[in-house]
């Protein structure tokens, strides 16, 4: 025992070191090495341990679990080490629970085959970047809104909306829209602080376009069809890009912002535009057809859309083997943050149904709250709180296996409250003090936080508007997918 315990000391010391020369942050060095301490002499600590679990009870430990986590997310240690460390606590004090349920939990929770789209459409969204197809899109974009107030500015929304059906990720739209299109704003006389806002704003869209990652991780948690909410991100996606557009010719024909052109564009050089771009803009046709027709599923969908944008990639001659190799390292980062997020939720959501906690918040909320609306009210102000301060993936994993529920007691429509749960989600990533689409686009611009905020307010506003809209109007959520699926 006592070697075990040297070398586990001598481990943790020589840990700490390798981290710190790595640049890793101190909390996830010191939660390293507390694992590593821990781990190793299991056999004695862990008895200790449920002797202090005893004496607190279930309840306390419970509570520790859940400040541990959110402390460790405030701290910005990574999503996946922070649930996973609330959730090890739980295991290590409670007595009677066997610690091998932990990496089981962990393990079948990313067994689902519908969570594969996950990578399939990632990386059908990096092999389109190394494709030409951005470029194309672009130039169709342009073509379109050249001659609207704030010409570039509109180019910024359109092109989000149109690669939102092809990536599927906010942050990877950001900063890409942040590299090309803000340095060329601010050339035509946008301001940063507004050319920044515009790109963070429209990338919110993203999400909301089929195939949106967060719809694809909502469907899995909360065992929703991942089809008809790719269906109402049409309506939902396509009202946030209407609205952005309209907000942006306001705010455009103030400042005296020009029109990228004044000239009328002939049918000749619009079809000129548009050829170069029309199969990229057929993927998402393809997609959503083929998921209702009953073609494929959401997770063959991905496939194929890996195999259509190599042929685009092959066809433009521009998808090169280097393009390969990085698209894949590209994916192979991005799945992998994910997926840890999702192994760390699968054993989080195992202690919530556990303990009954999501039976019990739903009689506390059904007590308080006289009606579906006010719940809804309810969840949209808790959610943008929580929004401002956590990773959308986050709330994600932690608060929809407890709202979800609640909101079919209540009867509300599960398409409708997933997409104003995403709406929601996709709020707080641009709102302070922690938004992460207000950092990704601030730093590749180089705009100052404060000043972002005061641009944004308007964009802010919009976006309570149709938030409102999404909470009080079933219909704008549901209405497609009734009309294609029936009921």
């Amino acid at each position: 025992m006592i070697n075990a315990l040297n070398l586990s000391i001598a481990g943790a010391i020589l840990l700490v070191i390798l981290l710190r020369v790595l640049k890793i942050s101190w909390p996830v060095v010191i939660i390293a090495a507390l694992v590593l301490l821990v781990g190793v002499n299991i056999q004695w600590v862990k008895p200790f341990l449920e002797n202090i679990g005893r004496s607190l009870g279930t309840n306390k430990v419970l509570g520790i679990s859940a400040v541990l986590m959110l402390v460790l997310l405030f701290l910005k240690v990574p999503v996946f080490i922070a649930v996973f460390g609330g959730s090890l606590v739980y295991f290590l004090f409670n007595p009677g629970i066997n610690q091998i349920i932990f990496g089981q939990k962990a393990v079948t929770g990313t067994e689902s085959p519908s969570l594969l789209a996950i990578p399939f459409f990632v990386c059908a969204g990096t092999f389109m970047n190394y494709s030409g197809v951005t470029t194309r899109i672009m130039n169709f974009c342009s073509a379109i809104t050249g001659r609207m107030p704030g010409g570039l500015a509109q180019v910024n929304v359109l092109l989000s909306t149109l690669m939102g059906g092809l990536s599927g990720s906010n942050l990877a739209d950001a900063a890409m829209e942040a590299k090309m299109l803000v340095p060329e704003m601010e050339k035509q006389g946008f301001s940063k602080e507004f050319s920044s806002v515009v790109t963070a704003a429209s990338a919110m869209i993203t999400p909301l376009i089929p195939p949106g990652i967060a719809m694809i991780l909502y469907g899995c948690i909360a065992d929703v069809s991942i089809g008809k909410l790719f269906m109402s991100g049409i309506t939902v996606g396509g009202a946030l890009c209407i609205g952005m557009m309209i907000l942006v010719h306001f705010i455009s024909k103030r400042r005296g912002y020009l029109p990228i052109r004044n000239t009328k564009m002939s049918w000749a050089e619009l079809w000129g535009h548009l050829k170069p771009a029309l199969l990229p803009l057929c993927l998402p046709v393809i997609i959503i057809g083929g998921i209702r027709l009953g073609v494929f599923t959401a997770t063959e969908a991905g496939a194929i859309a890996i195999i259509y944008a190599i042929i685009l990639g092959l066809l433009y001659h521009e998808l090169t083997l280097k393009g390969i190799i990085q698209a894949c390292k590209e994916t192979v980062c991005t799945t992998g943050g994910i997926m840890l997020i999702v192994a760390a939720a699968s054993v989080f959501s195992w202690v919530l149904t556990k303990e009954r906690i999501p039976q019990q918040l739903t009689e506390f909320i059904v007590s308080i709250c006289p009606n579906k609306y006010a719940f809804l009210i309810a969840v949209n102000i808790f959610v943008l709180i929580v929004g401002m301060f956590i990773e959308g993936n986050a709330t994600m994993i932690v608060l929809v296996p407890l709202l979800a529920p609640i909101a079919r007691q209540y009867g509300i429509d599960e398409i409708q409250f997933a997409m104003v749960y995403i709406f929601n989600n996709a709020i707080g990533a641009l709102s302070p003090p922690m938004g992460t689409l207000m950092f990704v686009t601030c730093s590749v611009t180089g705009c100052k936080t404060k000043p972002f905020m005061k641009e944004a307010i308007p964009f802010y506003l919009l976006l309570i508007v149709l938030l409102l809209l999404l909470t009080f109007c079933p219909p704008v959520t549901t209405a497609i997918v009734k009309l294609t699926y029936g009921g």
